[in-house]
């Protein structure tokens, strides 16, 4: 008879899981003992928090879901950061931590038993959509195709399960995978989409769109209407950055948001329209508004809702609307920010592939290029737009990275150094992970905080190691690099398909998306 940790990952088969993320802990070595020979790829990593990461970098770049596993205690409450930012993200994560054994618990008194806490799935319940306990070792393995299962369900967000360590160790009878056919949920509104005369559509796409695969349609409703399209960060790629309707410049410009407030009918497809992309909620209400999730909408209540997946929403947009010339004029790209900033990207990407996922960090370039990078496929950038969370670039980078297409990681100097150790685990598994690294001296984002308002910045300042050598000591290939030379050393590292770190030394100004810049939180 199989043990419960050889029913994990079974279960997690079952999913079509194919990669796992996580940490050796005393009270999950038995997890572990089930993955040699099967063929779910288990790759450990230095923190959990990491693990939490990776995960989600997975997630993003395939849409598949991805697996984090820690161990109980300070093994879990290490990965809750990373969970967080998942969940304000819409990434479907399975985080799977054991408990301390069933015989060891006592209901309602703490112990002292190792890494012991009270109520452990308690750390988890904001950040997540659902948490399960496995009560007995015959349910661990049906309970863990539940949770995955749910966790890719909409609204796509984490789940997490706690297993006693003693069930992972115990025989039970062989698995019996189950049927699955996936729920569908989708209402035809009660009404027509368009029912009244429009002048001047907008269509704006978000993250449920790219989850839906939905591009295309996007892009047919655009020409069908004649309309611009904006994105939220997690619409980047849905049009290619030549399309003639992508508006190509975040809607944090007043270029883009002219548009917006030029719009007399604005059809939202997959996106919550939250705070950071609609710079605090300061966009004005268009006339008419129709939305596409099967979720209805908390921050702009809609003319009209369809309550469908993006696909199926844009098929019934698209029987109803009518053919229309454009009404806008498409407004040049970056090019009207000409600087060192953008010629910073300029560089950075004429060594990207058609194909890369970009995992970008909480940096001043990472604000850039999530900004104003020309993304030329959908889940072409991962960014931590929901929590925020700084050094999410590099471990998230490391999940991207198996993900089949080329991935390359944009931090800074402050925020590569919380997950700078597991530069061994890229160089021990050979993930095919460039890092970019702007080195900028300190936490540059902050300094300008002060610097907006006059003060003299405090506690931005960094004394940095020595990157080059310090990757080097991991043994991945690093070097420092000049402006000039970054485009065909991003290109190198690509090509070469192993770990390699890049150290560029500048410094450069925010862009008008970060909330410093925001031009409507200065007009109100």
């Amino acid at each position: 008879m199989p043990t419960g940790g050889e029913a994990l990952v079974a279960g997690l088969a079952e999913l079509g899981v194919d990669v796992v993320f996580g940490l050796p802990g005393v009270h999950n070595l038995a997890a572990w003992k089930g993955f040699p020979g099967s063929a779910v790829r288990l790759v450990g990593v230095r923190h959990e928090q990491t693990a939490g990461y990776a995960a989600d970098g997975y997630a993003r770049a395939t849409g598949r879901l991805g697996v984090a596993l820690t161990t109980t205690g300070p093994g879990a409450s290490n990965i809750v950061t990373a969970v967080g930012e998942a969940w304000a993200c819409h990434s479907p994560l399975l985080v799977v931590a054991t408990d301390i054994p069933t015989t060891a618990r006592r209901p309602g008194v703490f112990r002292g038993v190792l890494h012991e806490t009270t109520d452990q799935a308690s750390f988890f319940r904001p950040v997540t959509k659902a948490q399960f306990r496995v009560e007995r070792a015959e349910d661990l393995h049906d309970v863990l195709v539940r949770a995955g299962r749910l966790a890719m369900i909409h609204p796509r967000r984490p789940v997490y399960v706690e297993i006693p360590t003693d069930l992972l160790s115990a025989h039970v009878p062989v698995p019996v995978p189950e049927t699955h056919v996936p729920p569908t949920r989708g209402f035809l509104p009660d009404r027509e989409a368009f029912p009244h005369p429009f002048e001047r559509p907008l269509v704006w796409a978000g993250g449920g769109a790219t989850a839906s695969g939905a591009g295309p349609l996007v892009a047919d409703l655009c020409r069908r209407l004649g309309a611009p399209l904006l994105t939220s960060y997690g619409g980047r790629g849905l049009l290619a950055p030549d399309d003639p309707h992508l508006v190509p410049l975040p809607p944090h410009t007043k270029e883009a948001g002219d548009l917006w407030d030029a719009a007399d009918l604005v059809v939202v497809v997959g996106s919550d329209l939250d705070g950071m992309n609609t710079q605090g909620f300061r966009q004005p209400r268009p006339p008419w508004v129709v939305t596409v999730d099967l979720a209805h909408p908390v921050n702009l209540e809609p003319d009209v809702h369809l309550a469908m997946d993006a696909v199926a929403g844009l098929s019934v947009l698209l029987e109803q609307a009518p053919q229309r010339d454009p009404w806008f004029t498409r407004p040049a790209g970056r090019e009207l920010y000409a600087g060192p900033e953008t010629a910073f990207l300029d560089a950075f990407e004429s060594g990207l592939t058609e194909d890369v996922v970009v995992a970008a960090d909480m940096c001043i370039p990472g604000y850039w290029y999530g900004g104003f990078g020309r993304v030329r496929q959908p889940r072409g950038l991962a960014y931590p737009v929901g929590w925020g969370t700084l050094g999410f670039g590099f471990p998230a980078g490391i999940g991207a990275a198996l993900s089949g297409r080329p991935a390359v990681a944009l931090v800074g100097d402050g925020g590569f150094l919380f997950a700078c150790g597991d530069l061994a685990t890229v160089a021990q598994e050979q993930i095919p992970l460039t890092t970019v690294l702007v080195d900028d001296g300190g936490y540059g984002m902050l300094a300008y905080d002060f610097t907006k308002d006059g003060d003299t910045p405090i506690g931005c300042d960094l004394e940095p190691p020595d990157f080059v050598a310090l990757a080097r000591a991991f043994r991945v290939d690093s070097r420092e690099v000049t402006l000039d030379e970054l485009g065909s050393a991003v290109a190198q590292g690509i090509a070469s398909g192993k770990p390699s770190l890049l150290v560029l030394k500048a410094a450069y100004t925010p862009p008008p998306n970060t909330s410093p810049r925001w031009y409507r939180a200065a007009t109100g």
